[in-house]
């Protein structure tokens, strides 16, 4: 199999696991949200999920980008937005 060397290809690639991770570990980003520790709570998850990754992009266009990091972001952090945890609190003292 071809290494993914198109930065849209390699972005949803990096989505599409990103949400498996939170559909497959609904329990474990809720907790780690609540608790402000979703990346130590789900280390090994997060390490699999970058090993497919890392097997499926091409080193150069891995070097040049941060999709797996932003999908982890966008999809197990920002759309959790609604749970209570410390880390919307200190951002809503940051602004206001």
């Amino acid at each position: 199999m071809a290494l993914i060397d198109r930065p849209e290809a390699a972005r949803r690639l990096a989505r599409a696991i990103a949400s498996d991770l939170a559909l497959y570990n609904e329990k474990k980003v809720i907790d780690g949200i609540k608790d402000d520790n979703l990346f130590s709570l789900m280390a090994d998850e997060i390490k699999e999920g970058l090993d497919l990754y890392n097997s499926r992009v091409s080193e150069s266009l891995r070097a040049e980008t941060n999709f797996f990091e932003r999908a982890l972001v966008d999809v197990l952090i920002k759309s959790k937005a609604n749970i209570d945890s410390p880390i919307w609190r200190s951002e809503e003292r940051r602004v206001g």
